[in-house]
């Protein structure tokens, strides 16, 4: 009878301890979306079809006041897998390899992996093209790689080579910002053939993650890191038909300013660019567009993310399926912005609020309250020690700079502060652009990087009075201007460029 007694009370205790679980290091699902600006449901957007990405909001935290370091993928990726700002490391531009700045540098995954964990990684994770390779090193199988720039329909290539599949298949580098494939024939902006998910790359990247989450399934002892990246609303917009057909067009929200901001410097908005290398859109234009192409345009970055929403949808139901959600840190991220016509402006490469506000979800169970959110300004750069704290992992103690926080005092109450302002920068015409953002104003200093002597010059911008950015106000708020410069010169000098070593 004592023995049965003894037995029920351990029992007992075994479970509010909360079982084996406790002493289980964390499985760690990473899910990137690439040009995911927060046109999502659970960020207010009343037109956005995003039922299984506000789902998974509701599971755990929404981070209100997230921003990418630079609003670029290569860079961008690179800033969360080694914790460390471009500025911090060099690595800027397109063609410079993170093991050209830190060759020991210790990425994310492989943080994790040293600590045990079974590390791998599927669709665009690292940014694979431009000059630039996968990382290996991070990974503990080879990584499985899909196509980012995709057409099912004949008509969209003419069966061609387009500019933007030869920079992401590496066959013609990218130089700085100088493209190199201007003979090359342009693929089609967009196109909505009736076909299954998995004819384009984000469904069958959600199938190959949940065959390994099966696979992982069978190895409980084996904590693992999976990095699941998607594609879409990347261009071109290539979604299957039914995507598109959740919008009305004439419903979808068009453009509100779409001049430069009043008495901006001209360097640091943008026209043309990246949206130019796809057929029908202008080569040569001011950025504003016959209603008829800006709507086409909105109608297929509104598809895109309902394509990937589905997606997300797939794996997270899946991991529930399983039974492995209770012991998995969740994240969803998007690597920078994207400007949908404001300003006259398409795609990123700005120091602007719509290429630099990125949406950011964390579920860590038994930390984070289901459905939480909070104002605290995040970094990319704060995930790596982030993800390090919540796995009980050591603070990273590695070469390369780590410029984040971690935020986990935050995922337990969202109403604490850690820090009252991001830092992110971009480097445009030989000048570079740092930007400090608060929760009320952006300030943006231009410095020229080939002429010292060449005067400075500032942006400001109040959200709280001018949320679309119309007019710069930097020559009549010195004193802010000069408070948020203060901040902006306790960072390190900027490098520009990967150290030789």
């Amino acid at each position: 009878m004592k023995l049965k007694i003894i037995t029920i009370i351990g029992l007992v205790f075994f479970i509010l301890s909360g079982g084996f679980a406790q002493s289980e290091k964390p499985n760690v699902l990473f899910i990137l979306v690439d040009d995911l600006k927060p046109t999502l449901g659970t960020y207010g957007d009343e037109i956005a079809v995003s039922p299984n990405i506000d789902k998974l909001a509701d599971m755990g935290m929404r981070f209100n006041n997230a921003y990418c370091n630079q609003a670029v993928c290569v860079a961008s990726r690179y800033n969360l897998m080694l914790g460390s700002r471009s500025t911090s490391t060099g690595l800027v531009h397109f063609g410079k390899e993170l093991r050209d700045a830190y060759p020991d540098a210790v990425t994310l995954p492989q943080y994790f992996k040293r600590a045990g964990y079974h590390a791998e990684s599927m669709g665009k994770v690292f940014h694979i093209g431009h000059g630039n390779t996968n990382d290996e090193a991070s990974w503990s199988i080879p990584h499985h790689k899909d196509k980012v720039i995709e057409y099912v329909l004949p008509e969209s290539t003419n069966r061609e080579l387009t500019r933007e599949e030869a920079y992401f298949q590496n066959t013609r580098m990218y130089i700085e910002d100088t493209p190199s494939n201007k003979e090359l024939p342009r693929g089609a902006a967009w196109e909505s053939p009736d076909v299954l998910d998995d004819a384009y790359a984000d469904g069958r990247v959600a199938t190959h993650a949940i065959d390994r989450l099966r696979k992982l399934k069978k190895k409980a002892d084996q904590p693992f890191f999976m990095a699941v990246g998607f594609a879409r609303p990347h261009l071109p917009f290539s979604v299957p038909k039914k995507y598109w057909d959740l919008y009305n067009p004439e419903e979808l929200p068009m453009p509100q300013y779409e001049e430069f901001p009043e008495d901006a410097p001209r360097l640091a908005g943008k026209r043309n660019g990246e949206i130019t290398q796809f057929k029908p859109v202008p080569q040569k234009s001011n950025g504003i567009y016959a209603d008829s192409l800006k709507r086409k345009l909105i109608h297929g970055y509104y598809a895109g993310v309902s394509y990937t929403d589905a997606q997300v949808g797939r794996v997270i139901d899946e991991l529930k399926r399983l039974d492995m959600d209770k012991n998995t840190i969740i994240v969803l991220w998007g690597d920078h912005g994207w400007h949908l016509g404001d300003h006259g402006t398409w795609t990123k490469h700005t120091n602007y609020e719509q290429a630099n506000r990125i949406p950011l979800l964390l579920v860590a169970p038994g930390v984070t309250k289901p459905g939480s959110e909070t104002m605290q300004i995040a970094e990319t750069v704060d995930i790596y020690p982030t993800l390090a704290e919540l796995a009980g992992l050591e603070k990273p103690d590695v070469v390369q700079p780590v410029d984040g926080v971690s935020l986990v005092p935050v995922l337990k109450d969202g109403e604490t502060k850690l820090k009252d302002h991001a830092y992110h920068a971009y480097i445009k015409w030989r000048h570079l652009g740092e930007a400090i953002r608060t929760s009320r104003y952006r300030m943006v200093r231009w410095t020229s990087l080939k002429d010292k002597d060449a005067e400075v010059l500032y942006e400001l911008y109040d959200y709280e009075n001018d949320p679309l950015e119309t007019k710069n106000i930097a020559a009549d708020n010195s004193a802010i201007v000069a408070e948020l410069e203060n901040i902006l010169n306790t960072y390190p000098p900027a490098i520009t460029s990967p150290r030789k070593r």
